[in-house]
């Protein structure tokens, strides 16, 4: 395409963070070139990998129904709990073991409803997770976990309506555009160095807000910074999220935030593609091992399955699989819960054993020390408290006694065949590394003054996740940062074209 001569605003990437500041830059009148690394196909980042779930503070299904409006009666009739800022607070800092950025996570937490409403406002639409964040109690839907409404059309859905608004609010928008370097000077950060379709050319610009993704999908840095073996995980997500944005900005004198030997980290389909790919992605999380055990090559549990709602911990148990001899395990269900299994688990792509007794199944696993497996179910059955009732709504107490590795609930003995197996492995989602902004998304240098011009949001955002994650949290901060880059980039671009003037 034919570049202007120079925007107001260059936005660089293409999921929701980048849409959601470009969107926001051209509410504000702003000229806004959107350079997207991928083909037109393959575009959207992590974002399209996601089940557009988002996490937000609500006061009820008053504010549930105000983003959804277009339930059946018995959909509206269901138990959509309550999910305060003070929840949402408490969940950052108990996940992060308070090392969240308490300015950072403010701003997430307090703009999380009002950046819900400003997507309705742009054209979204939400629909109530049934199927995958509540369960079927006395006849009606109960939602745990405080994520409840996913964007309409899922991940996908979510980034086509956003190009299709950006491009209808004057978004110029390009595809296979690889931004190289950020054109800079002692007055800050003037454009954008890009190879577009194989041509490198200098594109000029009052601001710019990276929002192209963390280093998930560079091999060399997640060895590099994540640690040994960290070479071998599956990428969940998109190939393009290599860490250009950080290294472009770091190269200028910005400054690293947060925990950059961390990352968000699921149980996965054992013999997942290297990375996304969206015909099959959706059928290779498997997130329902609460109600299973879970065993090493060894034959031995390695983690408490049930130490809370899976929503506050399956981010970090992918790292513990990854510890595992051969980076694999197995999980294991009972006949009495394979109901309650995601729908994942019955996909087409699924590596399973099923049996109908321990011995015939540990059999089957091959790859697992038999002998000891067969042990390892017989001491947690022995360990299960079964006077407790089993309730997969809530945390239900129900867990072991007497065992190394405790199971804290939902701990149902193997006893009933067939049994059920299913090899995983680790999915890297994205990585906790980033840049130091303010309150404003603006990139901060390593003396701790504002780099001119230079914005940032999305995975790149450092200081909100350390260790942990609160499930869905992730569309919810790229869209709040990517609205806030957006704006703020849009007003410095004003005042420095109103003082030039």
């Amino acid at each position: 395409m034919d570049f202007k001569d120079e925007y107001d605003v260059i936005v660089v990437g293409g999921g929701n963070a980048a849409l959601c500041a470009a969107i926001s830059a051209a509410n504000e009148q702003a000229r806004v070139l959107l350079l997207e690394r991928s083909p037109e196909e393959e575009r959207g980042g992590n974002s399209s990998y996601t089940e557009g779930l988002m996490r937000f503070a609500y006061q009820g299904a008053e504010d549930i129904l105000a983003l959804s409006p277009d339930l059946s009666d018995d959909e509206k009739n269901s138990d959509f709990g309550v999910y305060t800022e003070d929840d949402f607070f408490s969940d950052m800092a108990r996940v992060t073991e308070n090392r969240t950025d308490p300015d950072l996570c403010e701003i997430l937490v307090r703009q999380s409803n009002p950046t819900m409403r400003w997507l309705k406002e742009q054209g979204l639409k939400f629909l109530p997770q049934f199927g995958r964040q509540s369960f079927k109690v006395d006849g009606r839907h109960k939602f745990w976990g405080g994520a409840t409404l996913a964007v309409s059309g899922g991940g996908r859905g979510m980034v086509d309506h956003l190009f299709k608004i950006a491009a209808r609010k004057g978004v110029d928008i390009v595809y296979n555009a690889w931004a190289r370097e950020l054109i800079s000077s002692d007055r800050g950060v003037h454009g954008v160095v890009v190879q577009v379709a194989g041509e490198t050319t200098s594109i000029r610009a009052r601001s710019v807000v990276l929002a192209c993704g963390g280093f998930e999908a560079n091999t060399e840095w997640r060895t590099k910074y994540l640690g040994p073996g960290w070479d071998l995980a599956k990428v969940r997500g998109s190939r393009y999220n290599t860490g250009d944005g950080l290294d472009m900005a770091l190269r200028i004198g910005a400054q690293p935030c947060g925990n950059w030997s961390g990352c968000h980290a699921v149980s996965w389909e054992r013999y997942a593609e290297d990375f996304g790919d969206f015909s099959v992605t959706d059928d290779y999380e498997r997130d329902s091992y609460p109600f299973s055990i879970m065993v090493n090559s060894e034959g031995k549990r390695f983690l408490d399955e049930g130490a809370d709602i899976r929503n506050y911990t399956y981010a970090k148990y992918g790292h513990i699989v990854m510890q595992q001899p051969g980076q694999f395990a197995w999980q294991i269900f009972d006949s009495s819960v394979v109901h309650l299994l995601r729908p994942e688990y019955r996909a087409r792509r699924v590596t399973k054993v099923v049996a109908d007794t321990i011995e015939q199944l540990a059999v089957k696993m091959g790859d697992v020390d038999a002998t000891q497996l067969v042990e390892t179910i017989r001491a947690f059955n022995a360990a299960v408290k079964r006077e407790a009732p089993f309730n997969p709504a809530i945390k239900d107490g129900r867990g072991t006694t007497g065992l190394p590795i405790p199971k804290s609930n939902w701990a149902i003995p193997l006893e009933n065949g067939p049994f059920e197996a299913y090899a995983v492995t680790c999915g890297i989602t994205f990585t906790f590394g980033g840049l130091k902004i303010t309150t404003e998304g603006q990139v901060v240098d390593r003396n701790n003054f504002p780099i001119t011009g230079l914005y940032t949001a999305g995975e790149m955002v450092g200081g909100l996740f350390y260790f942990n994650y609160p499930g869905s949290t992730g569309l919810t901060s790229g869209s709040v940062f990517g609205r806030l880059a957006g704006r703020s980039a849009a007003l410095a671009s004003s005042r420095l074209t109103t003082a030039a003037q």
